[in-house]
Formats: structure tokens, C-alpha cells, sequence
């Protein structure tokens, strides 16, 4: 698996500017920006089928967006038991002020069924992060296979899903590991960098606005050519999935 690459492809491509630029403001406008996930798609299934310029043009918007937008449904799907979850411990949230702060009767209030329901909030808490996190770790296959199969369906295909995950173990884990690695670096370049240019007057939070599109469709590039090349895993013969 070649790391560096995917931090450097993008300048490969004489029109990177441009894709990355165009790229950066749809990805910064609501709704619109399914078509940049729908980039990524594309970006994926490219570096998998070992294109010369991975990166595509932006002549197809609609479909683009189609792909994007597909893909994120999937996910709210995925997501959908840690969303409800949520849901619920948000309601839970207001249980231990109110039973601490409540009389019970003639006994008073009920310590224990606040630091028992309390308890619950962060059992809870921590199912919904693990969720979380191994989402982030599963739903990458996801992309990979939909980005071949360009249907709705594909995206629920677990048995031929998992085989992208567990076929070339190493290389998955080394592609989540390093996209989490350089969204955290990023974060902290860009957050240091935009307290800074804030400073500037009038056009400060415009100058910090840009800043952050461009490092998000950058970090998508990234995301993309590293799961990409997961995708290219000769393990696999993924026309056949």
C-alpha cells in the first residue's frame, strides 16, 4: 500500500487545481454536497481500476450527486440504531435531575434510581461510541462496493462486503488508521491557522471559511485513493463480488 501517494496523487492531474477547487465549494454547500461524495465514489472506483489520473471531472454533476446521495441513505441506515439510541438517551438525560430534585412521597427522593439510571447514561454513552467507531471501520467497504455496483442494494451486500474488510486485513486497518491520523493533523493545522486569519478584518472569516472547505476536500481526496487502493487488492477479484 503506498501511503505517500495518496497525500500527493491529486497534484498528478494538470486540472487538479480546478477539480479540487470546484470540489471544495460544493462540498461546503448543504445538500449540494452529496455530489462530492459522489467524487469520492468515482475517485475510489478509478484508483481500484488503477487509472493513470485518478481524479474526475466535474462534467457530471447530477449523477455525482445521485451516487452521494445514495450512498449517504445507506448510512443513515447504518447509523440509524445509534441515531435512536441517542434519541432515547437524550430523553433519559433529564431523569437523574428530576428524581434527585422530586420528592417520592412521604420517603423523598430516590438517590438510587439517579445514580442507576446515570449509570445507564453512560453505558449507553459508550455503545453508541463504539457503534460509532466501528461504523467508521465497516462503512468504507461499503463505499468501495457501491462505488463498483452503483446500486442501492449493493450497499446492504454484507457477504460480499466483508471480504473488501478481511481479505487484506493489514492494508484496511493501515487505510482507516492513516484517514483518522490526517483528519486529526489537518484539524489541528487548519484550527491554529483560521484563529489566526480570523484576525484579519472583513474578510477574516471568509479566508477561515475557505481554509477549512479546502482542507475537507482535500482529506476526502486522501480518504478516497487510501480505500481505493483497498479496493485494488489483487486478493480479490472484485468483478466477481
Amino acid at each position: 500500500m503506498d501511503i505517500g501517494k495518496s497525500f500527493t496523487f491529486i497534484t498528478e492531474d494538470e486540472k487538479w487545481l480546478e477539480k479540487l477547487g470546484l470540489g471544495a465549494l460544493i462540498s461546503a454547500v448543504p445538500v449540494l454536497n452529496f455530489a462530492w461524495t459522489g467524487f469520492m465514489l468515482n475517485v475510489m472506483r478509478n484508483v481500484s481500476e488503477d487509472v493513470a489520473k485518478p481524479l474526475p471531472d466535474w462534467s457530471d454533476l447530477g449523477d455525482k450527486f445521485i451516487k452521494g446521495l445514495v450512498v449517504t441513505l445507506a448510512g443513515l441506515i447504518y447509523a440509524l440504531p445509534a441515531i435512536l439510541a441517542g434519541c432515547l438517551l437524550s430523553g433519559l438525560a433529564f431523569v437523574p435531575l428530576f428524581v434527585v430534585t422530586s420528592g417520592q412521597g412521604e420517603q423523598g427522593a430516590n438517590p438510587e434510581m439517579a445514580i442507576g439510571t446515570t449509570a445507564l447514561l453512560i453505558v449507553m454513552g459508550c455503545c453508541i461510541g463504539l457503534y460509532g467507531l466501528l461504523l467508521s471501520f465497516i462503512f468504507p467497504a461499503v463505499m468501495i462496493h457501491y462505488s463498483r455496483q452503483e446500486t442501492f442494494g449493493s450497499c446492504f451486500q454484507f457477504s460480499q462486503i466483508m471480504p473488501l474488510v478481511t481479505a487484506n486485513l493489514s492494508a484496511y486497518v493501515t487505510a482507516w488508521a492513516v484517514s483518522i491520523a490526517a483528519s486529526f493533523v489537518v484539524g489541528l493545522v487548519v484550527g491554529a491557522a483560521g484563529m489566526l486569519v480570523v484576525l484579519i478584518p472583513c474578510v477574516g472569516w471568509l479566508v477561515g471559511w475557505a481554509l477549512g472547505a479546502v482542507a475537507s476536500a482535500y482529506l476526502g481526496a486522501v480518504y478516497a485513493h487510501l480505500f481505493g487502493q483497498v479496493g485494488a487488492n489483487p486478493v480479490l477479484d472484485l468483478s466477481q463480488l
